[in-house]
């Protein structure tokens, strides 16, 4: 059987044959990379993030994702330091955590954003300046009030997300940086938006996708430039449904302890830990479904490394 098969191939053009052997090398291709997904997202056990340092900070803490980033972190043993502008807010999260986790070492860091940043930075930088920080959640990130054309969007308005969202996100990542250099450790991870990375265009949003398109490309140079120093970049590209982000926005997410946080929140957090170091690009999104895989598939591309 398998010499008549054999035999009818040499019967073929060559033409037939080259093109037939290009699908196949197409096809193993795809294959290998679907395995080495499969394996990453079903198979492969989550890193231990205390190899990274025994501190997380995490900014934008208050609320919503940055919390379940926060009460994530708590639970693997991490030490954290809680970066947010409402003071009142960081010690209710700061009291809330530390009774699920009483072990938890936390420290808080009022700071606005929107407002002159170097006072801030500077209290931050004196706040961790003999901590071990080794992870970086850069979640802080302000939007529209609502959908509204370019031109009728107030300055004060796109100032204060151009100022939140990149020079909020910049200015940390370069406080925390030196001590990852130095330590040779570390990991980075802001938060991105499906508005820059997987559709084409964001009308009526144009400001807060710019700068989202920002941190994507952010994200980006900064894995190349500090992977050989022992630095995972990650940006997790947040794909929530849209009335639990409106909730969100308005409301904010208050749970009293990390059994009570949404499926979606809880997805998001976990999700990110599991794929840290792994891939540049996670969708984080309340379940788990068809377009979520296909997008992990095709803007990860095959060229992501195990």
């Amino acid at each position: 059987m398998l010499l008549a098969y054999f035999h009818h191939l040499t019967t073929q053009p060559s033409w037939l044959l080259f093109l037939s052997f290009i699908g196949f090398l197409a096809i193993l291709k795809h294959s290998i990379f679907i395995l080495k997904w499969v394996f990453i997202t079903f198979l492969r056990p989550s890193k231990d993030l205390n190899k990274y340092g025994s501190w997380a900070l995490v900014t934008g803490a208050t609320d919503g994702i940055g919390k379940a980033f926060a009460y994530q972190l708590a639970s693997k043993g991490l030490n954290l330091v809680l970066v947010s502008r409402n003071h009142n807010k960081l010690k209710t999260v700061l009291k809330e955590i530390q009774a699920d986790f009483p072990y938890t070492h936390i420290k808080i860091v009022p700071l606005d954003f929107s407002n002159d940043l170097s006072p801030g930075i500077r209290l931050v930088e004196e706040e961790i300046k003999a901590l071990d920080i080794g992870i970086l959640i850069n979640n802080v990130g302000i939007t529209y009030p609502s959908a509204r054309f370019f031109h009728e969007v107030d300055e004060n308005v796109w100032m204060n997300i151009v100022k939140v969202n990149v020079e909020g996100t910049t200015r940390i990542t370069k406080a925390v940086l030196p001590g990852m250099i130095e330590r040779k450790r570390g990991a980075i991870v802001n938060i991105g938006s499906g508005a820059a990375i997987v559709v084409p265009s964001h009308p009526l949003f144009t400001i807060y996708a710019a700068t989202k398109a920002y941190i994507d490309q952010l994200s980006r140079s900064l894995r190349v430039e500090y992977k050989h120093y022992g630095i995972d970049v990650q940006c997790q590209t947040i794909m929530l449904d849209l009335q639990f982000v409106k909730l969100a926005m308005k409301h904010g997410a208050r749970p009293t302890g990390l059994t009570h946080y949404s499926g979606a929140l809880l997805a998001c957090s976990q999700r990110l830990f599991l794929m840290l170091g792994v891939c540049l690009l996670v969708f984080g999104g309340g379940n788990k479904s068809l377009h979520e895989i296909l997008l992990s598939y095709f803007v990860n591309g095959v060229d992501e490394e195990l």
